[in-house]
């Protein structure tokens, strides 16, 4: 009886997925994602959905610098954000390669050309920042060899639904039980391995600081990079007013071979944790601020971590 319901949730929940990501198509495109807007409000300010949760980040992270009211309106924003990102999502197989080039202006690209002419691959290390999904899609579209390093959802089904998206945009996936494995391949091959590394890592994380406070962080890039010699490239997307977006590409952070295994892969995690901070610092309304990301803290009396309370 009990895989019977589990089934029957599954596929519900698939139904749910395929309505909500129906619905926007029935739009023109822009007029689909301004719906973002009274969907992020709804969230935040009606449903209030991690509301408390993102107001203490934003209030860990920028402290008396922010005001409350201004907090709100950052935690409003970047729900509307969200939603907007979603709904671009969803939307991706309706957009041609075209149009994907004219929503989003791939500035500092050459950077990612630099580094396959290498030949080693790169690790590309991005946040829960701004349409994420959008940049793997348009960064796809130049031909690039792009996979995304995917965790796996508890509903396979919905889980293959996005990962069909995906594909369908010309992104690969590599998901987390062969990840080692995968990721070799990929970058021995010469592809872009990109993933997200902003979320507490639990017990499994190293701690670097971001906002100035000691975050359990995923070593995985890092350690990658290091194990390969594969070039780490932090990145970003932001949305301009028109809906129209631009990317930042840095220049590529590289393992030191001579320096000691764990402090390389410490210097490095920070070093992208640092450039995610500075781009939040920037754009704070792009961020994700309803993941609990402090949730985990270091332990008193040893290096380990333990659960917050």
């Amino acid at each position: 009886m009990g895989g019977s319901w589990k089934r029957l949730r599954h596929r519900l929940e698939l139904l749910g997925v395929y309505i909500l990501a129906f619905l926007p198509r029935l739009l023109p495109y822009r007029a689909a994602v301004g719906m973002g807007a009274p969907l992020g409000v709804l969230a935040f300010d009606l449903i209030r959905i991690r509301r408390d949760v993102t107001l203490d980040n934003l209030r860990r992270a920028f402290g008396d610098r922010m005001s409350e009211r201004e907090r709100i309106r950052i935690g409003r924003r970047s729900y509307i954000n969200f939603a907007k990102s979603m709904i671009e999502f969803a939307s991706i197989p309706r957009l041609e390669r075209e149009r994907i080039c004219r929503l989003v202006s791939l500035e500092g690209i050459e950077v990612l050309e630099g580094v396959l002419e290498e030949g080693k691959g790169a690790v590309i290390v991005t946040g829960h920042f701004g349409s994420w999904e959008l940049l793997g899609a348009a960064t796809a579209s130049t031909g690039m060899p792009v996979d995304f390093l995917v965790g796996e959802q508890t509903n396979r089904l919905v889980d293959d639904y996005i990962n069909r998206l995906r594909a369908g945009a010309g992104i690969g996936t590599i998901p987390m039980g062969v990840t080692m494995r995968g990721v070799f391949r990929a970058l021995r091959d010469n592809r872009l391995v990109a993933m997200l590394s902003d979320q507490d890592a639990r017990r499994g994380g190293i701690f670097v600081d971001f906002f100035g406070i000691p975050s359990s962080t995923y070593p995985g890039a890092a350690q990658f990079s290091q194990k390969l010699g594969a070039p780490i490239i932090f990145c970003y997307i932001v949305r301009r007013e028109d809906e129209t977006h631009r990317t930042v590409f840095l220049p590529p952070m590289r393992p030191d071979p001579d320096r000691d295994k764990d402090s390389e892969i410490r210097r490095l995690t920070g070093r992208f944790m640092k450039a995610l901070e500075e781009a939040v610092r920037k754009h704070p309304d792009h961020y994700f601020w309803a993941h609990r990301r402090w949730k985990t803290r270091p332990s008193v009396n040893s290096g380990d971590s333990e659960a917050a309370v």
